[in-house]
């Protein structure tokens, strides 16, 4: 517990072990608010306006990675809510927390600080993270936290809401890519998680960062940003900050989707950079294959004129080497096929 940055983050400076080397520092210099990152209106994806949103939704996919999306059906209550519970979590005494946290990294529902790596990565992040799986919600919420009190009611409630959003993005994709209705549903889609990030106010956001550069190994991520600025996209060679939108979600592609895609759809580098007067807190909904999935291109997708790009592998096999290759882009090389 003595590990979690939200327990002594007031009592001093930058430690040392959270100093990033200064090729991997964020720096001081500003980086541009992104203006140009899609935003779909999901209310407009009915009759005829259904394929311009869909084609918005794989432009965005090409291009970026990452869209935000807003009229998305989840009730501003009920996202007021789960941020309100979120930081009455993190921010209980340290002996309310006690009981959930733990530095298993195989233990999947936990309180942990910095990444699944801690004790073997040089440099530590600043963020403490909870983590829990989601579906089915009657067995998982058995597994969260009992406090605060009204945890599982509202998180609960907020899940099967975001659930549903992420099924209906999936099927907007499906169509948009000419696969079957239905193709993410079943094992694609059923493995889900809950990962909510707590980045305090830093003493020097220059020199650390709290989750550094990478892409989500699943098939899409739906990121509760909240109301403070953090998440940066690397497009073109820079950094570019997305920019919290009131009530948004924001949607960001997997190496999974990208694989599934042929490459047609993109996994975006993004990380999360901190600051030094406010507390940021996000919620990330993964929406992951089972294990024992085997992901591949998409037949529909392929054939003599486009060929597939990787070969078939067990999404159990992947994720290990995503972790080990301290999720390095170059895990994808693994599975490419040999020209």
């Amino acid at each position: 517990m003595e590990k979690l940055v939200s327990n002594w983050y007031k009592d001093q400076s930058l430690p040392e072990n959270y100093i990033f080397p200064p090729e991997k520092r964020p720096g001081k210099f500003s980086v541009a608010s992104c203006n140009t990152i899609p935003v779909v209106d999901l209310s407009k994806a009915v009759d005829h306006n259904r394929f311009d949103i869909i084609q918005q939704i794989l432009e965005a996919g090409k291009e970026f990675g990452f869209f935000q999306v807003i009229n998305h059906g989840v009730p501003e209550k009920l996202i007021d809510d789960t941020k309100n519970v979120f930081l009455e979590f993190f921010e209980m005494p340290a002996e309310d927390k006690a009981s959930f946290y733990s530095e298993d990294p195989s233990k999947i529902n936990r309180l942990c600080t910095s990444s699944v790596n801690y004790h073997r990565e040089e440099t530590h992040y600043w963020r403490d993270n909870l983590r829990h799986l989601c579906h089915p919600s009657e067995e998982c919420i058995q597994h969260w936290p009992t406090k605060p009190d009204r945890y599982r009611e509202v998180v609960g409630a907020y899940t099967i809401e975001v659930k549903k959003l992420g099924s209906i993005i999936l099927e907007l994709i499906s169509k948009g890519l000419g696969l079957d209705s239905g193709y993410f549903r079943g094992k694609l889609s059923e493995y889900i998680s809950l990962s909510v990030n707590y980045y305090p106010p830093c003493p020097d956001p220059s020199l650390t960062l709290g989750i550094a550069k990478h892409c989500d190994p699943n098939i899409i991520t739906i990121l509760l940003q909240g109301d403070v600025s953090g998440l940066q996209v690397f497009k073109d060679e820079e950094w570019i900050a997305v920019e919290p939108l009131p009530n948004a979600f924001v949607i960001n592609f997997g190496y999974a989707l990208q694989i599934i895609s042929n490459d047609k759809l993109k996994s975006a580098d993004h990380r999360a950079v901190t600051n030094s007067k406010n507390v940021r807190m996000t919620a990330a909904f993964f929406i992951n294959p089972t294990v024992d999935s085997i992901i591949e291109p998409a037949r529909a997708l392929t054939g003599a004129e486009n060929p597939p790009i990787y070969e078939a592998f067990q999404y159990q096999e992947f994720l290990t080497n995503y972790i080990s290759m301290d999720y390095r882009e170059t895990v994808l090389e693994l599975y490419k096929r040999q020209a």
